[in-house]
């Protein structure tokens, strides 16, 4: 018998080493199948008590497009392009400013902003008349058990630090609010990390539209938050966009109310010569009719001039304001966004599947390390 050939035979393949391995495995997982159950009633337990405990979350949301006029104004267009083909260029008054849709969310997160929205009066159950976003979050809405467990653990640094301090920090705004600086108290900070947590922004270039949405515990406060800021948005939007043109227009009609004023004067005093030189016609009364004629002419050019350029700049603001189509409209929500339990509970039972059968394996492996290091 060739010795060679007997060792050949009876060296294990790798698939027959495999085939052990994986057979190992399954014995040593249905060895340690107690822990495996243990921990996955364990965190099926917590799964279940975290989704029954969660606090509700309705959301609320709105779409829409902003659109603005490009160019300049109709107005006046064939007197532009003669003084084009002349060498002349007129400009355009209705180049305003334009905000580009990724600076929307900066307005959302700006100070001013966040303050307006705390204002928002929002329709809580059990309240007999409507409060403030401040109000609600202040005085009236419950952390929650989860809320507190996170006020006393994580948050209790902050607690202290805050009685130490003292409640004076509340009332800094009022007190270095009398200057031009924008301040806000500890109250307005906490109020304002609460209100980026709950509204949120979303711009999507390539199809050119914009969606606010908002969390609220309550289904209509949601909706209420998101027409707010909808609102608001579109304010601060139209107010940049026509902020130029506007201006301009207030100093025309202060213009035209300075000359209309001097027109009036101009016709009275015109009338009251006509009437007291009706039989007089000596050349002096002749040259002061005259004079007070051209008075009254030049008057009357500069004031019908301007009542011209007012009634252009008014139209010039309207072409201007940008236009909101609303794709979505806001709604109130029916049902709940959050907590999702099926959800919640499905995942910490797999979560404590994945922890236990870690812990049968890393016990064996442990063990054989044990075993490996007392030889």
């Amino acid at each position: 018998m060739n010795p060679d050939k007997t060792n050949i035979n009876n060296t294990p393949s790798p698939v027959a080493e495999d085939e052990i391995d994986l057979i190992q495995l399954a014995k040593t997982l249905w060895a340690g199948r107690r822990t495996v159950i243990k921990t996955t009633l364990i965190f099926m337990a917590l799964g279940l008590f975290i989704a029954l405990f969660s606090a509700k979350e309705f959301t609320a949301s709105t779409t829409m497009v902003p659109q603005s006029a490009k160019g300049g104004s109709s107005l006046g267009g064939s007197l532009g392009g003669l003084a084009a083909m002349a060498g002349i260029n007129l400009g355009s008054a209705g180049s305003g400013s334009t905000i580009p849709p990724s600076l929307y969310p900066k307005i959302i997160e700006s100070v001013p902003f966040q303050k307006e929205m705390m204002k928002t009066l929002l329709t809580i159950e059990g309240q007999k008349e409507k409060v403030s976003f401040q109000d609600y979050y202040l005085e009236i809405a419950k952390p929650g058990l989860f809320g507190y467990i996170k006020k006393y653990t994580i948050g209790l640094p902050g607690l202290i630090l805050n009685a130490i301090r003292g409640k004076d920090q509340g009332a800094l705004s009022e007190v270095e609010g009398n200057d031009q600086l924008l301040t806000i108290s500890q109250y307005d900070k906490k109020l304002m990390n609460i209100l980026s947590s709950q509204l949120s922004l979303e711009v999507n270039d390539k199809d050119g539209y914009v969606s606010i949405s908002s969390r609220m515990p309550e289904a209509r406060p949601a909706a209420e938050m998101v027409q707010r800021a909808q609102v608001l948005l579109q304010e601060a939007i139209t107010d940049f966009k026509i902020k130029k043109a506007k201006e301009q227009m207030t100093f025309i009609e202060e213009r035209y109310a300075e000359k209309e004023a001097a027109f009036t004067v101009a016709q009275n005093k015109l009338a009251r010569f006509r009437d007291q030189n009706k039989n007089v016609s000596t050349a002096m009364a002749q040259t002061q009719m005259e004079r007070l004629q051209s008075e009254f002419s030049m008057a009357s050019s500069v004031y019908t001039e301007l009542a011209k350029q007012l009634e252009t700049q008014k139209i010039q603001v309207k072409e201007d304001t940008p236009v909101f189509t609303i794709i979505d409209p806001v709604s109130v929500p029916l049902d709940k966004s959050k907590p999702k339990r099926p959800m919640i509970l499905i995942i910490w039972i797999f979560l404590g599947g994945i922890v236990g059968v870690g812990m049968v394996f890393g016990k064996e492996f442990f063990a054989s390390i044990k075993k490996q290091w007392s030889e």
